[in-house]
């Protein structure tokens, strides 16, 4: 039985591409944190932006349209939290196809490995075995001898 076990490379291709999955994930939650983060400030920009009760028509309608961008924008950071999201899901799901694809690859290396074990204790049971008959057929013919 051959002892090297012949999908050993993809079994390091298949570890590095859960690995690189793993990254993506990571990198994934790290953008989602920085959205969070943009939509807290827009939250705190559109706070702190009062429309003005005060002043001319034109400052007045000047406040709004800026308080209503400021709006939008927060509306688009939230955009932006739900696209790092999804990417977030979609890169999870990645992950966990790459990690069953590993598994099973795994899975053959230990059956081989569990081969490999189950060969060497047959090759030393009939060693043994051949060991124990030639030592009996030895002590018989010195038994016979004398």
């Amino acid at each position: 039985m051959n002892r090297f076990f012949r999908l050993s490379p993809v079994l390091r291709a298949r570890k590095a591409q859960e690995d690189a999955a793993k990254g993506a994930v990571i990198q994934s939650r790290a953008e989602i944190r920085d959205a969070q983060a943009l939509v807290r400030r827009k939250q705190l920009d559109l706070m702190g932006a009062e429309a003005p009760t005060e002043g001319t028509a034109r400052a007045i309608v000047a406040g709004l349209v800026a308080r209503q961008s400021l709006a939008g924008a927060l509306m688009s950071a939230h955009r932006m939290v739900e696209d790092a999201e999804q990417v977030e899901r979609d890169r999870i799901a990645v992950l966990a196809d790459a990690a069953k694809r590993r598994r099973a690859v795994e899975m053959m290396a230990e059956r081989h490995a569990e081969m490999v074990r189950a060969n060497d204790l047959r090759k030393d049971q009939a060693n043994l075995d051949e060991l124990a008959m030639t030592s009996k057929a030895r002590n018989a013919a010195r038994g016979a001898d004398e």
